[in-house]
């Protein structure tokens, strides 16, 4: 399998599919960004049609697709069973990397385009004005994507996050909303008590790259996280907590499980609250 991360340099060439996967939370819409300029050849993928089955507070705002949905969609989008997708967004890779996750966690090959879609209008060409981006969409058939049960072994369960003792949990969601100083979607602030707070968009640096592997040791294990502890990873809804099982990973610190319904699934129950830091 591929490596969780490739640069614009590395995609050159070879028959990827590059799969463009904006999405805001302020309501924007990831569509009409894709129409308006995008990269040549990329599909794009609706994270809340494709990626995320229907939000409800007993699952969260974005639980897992049912396996046969993703398909389907994956199949709309020209994508196959023995494709190498390549996804970006133009946040650093934080929504992207659900899409990335998914595959690979099915076992599929995947990466993120590192720096995303300001990495790739940012090569050589760009120095002469040309502009990288395109608005046609490209004509690619549909496909034959065979539906797979998401892996056991790679989720963690409401049960099982809230168990810190018996893993790293790790909350990629920004320190604010971490520490319960704001919580603009969800009904309760705060965070699952004994939860470390790895915020993803710290994964990269202010040009959206992966920073050196490394430096991305340091930060993981800071929060303990050295490649032998079982590690949980959450945020608001399941999303972006897939960035820092990413980074994880292109850190060659073993591959993490993902706690679906997160925040915004947990903060739906009775169960306590933590604030602070």
């Amino acid at each position: 399998m591929i490596d969780p991360v490739v640069d614009a340099s590395w995609i050159k060439g070879r028959p990827v599919v590059l799969a463009d996967v904006r999405w805001y939370l302020d309501g924007r819409s990831g569509r009409e960004a894709y129409e308006r300029g995008h990269l040549p050849g990329a599909v794009f993928i609706d994270l809340d049609a494709a990626l995320a089955g229907p939000a409800a507070p007993p699952d969260g705002r974005h639980p897992l697709p049912d396996p046969e949905v993703f398909a389907a969609a994956m199949s709309a989008a020209g994508i196959q069973d023995q494709d190498q997708v390549i996804a970006y967004d133009d946040a650093g890779g934080v929504v992207a990397a659900r899409l990335v996750w998914l595959l690979r966690a099915t076992g599929h090959d995947a990466a993120l385009l590192d720096g995303g879609l300001t990495a790739y209008v940012e090569e050589p060409n760009a120095e002469q004005g040309e502009n990288l981006l395109t608005t046609e969409v490209p004509d690619r058939p549909r496909s034959s994507f065979t539906p797979r049960p998401w892996p056991a072994d790679r989720l963690a369960t409401l049960e099982e996050a809230a168990a810190p003792e018996h893993a790293v949990v790790l909350d990629a969601r920004d320190s604010p909303r971490f520490r319960g100083d704001t919580e603009p979607v969800d009904p309760r602030p705060g965070h699952i008590p004994g939860a470390r707070n790895l915020p993803c968009r710290g994964n990269v640096d202010a040009s959206g790259r992966f920073l050196p592997v490394a430096e991305l040791r340091e930060r993981f294990a800071a929060v303990g996280v050295d490649g032998s502890a079982d590690v949980i990873s959450y945020c608001g809804s399941g999303v972006t907590a897939c960035h820092n099982l990413i980074a994880q990973e292109h850190a060659g610190l073993g591959a993490g499980r993902l706690y679906p319904g997160s925040w915004s699934q947990y903060s739906h129950t009775s169960r306590p609250a933590a604030t602070g830091d």
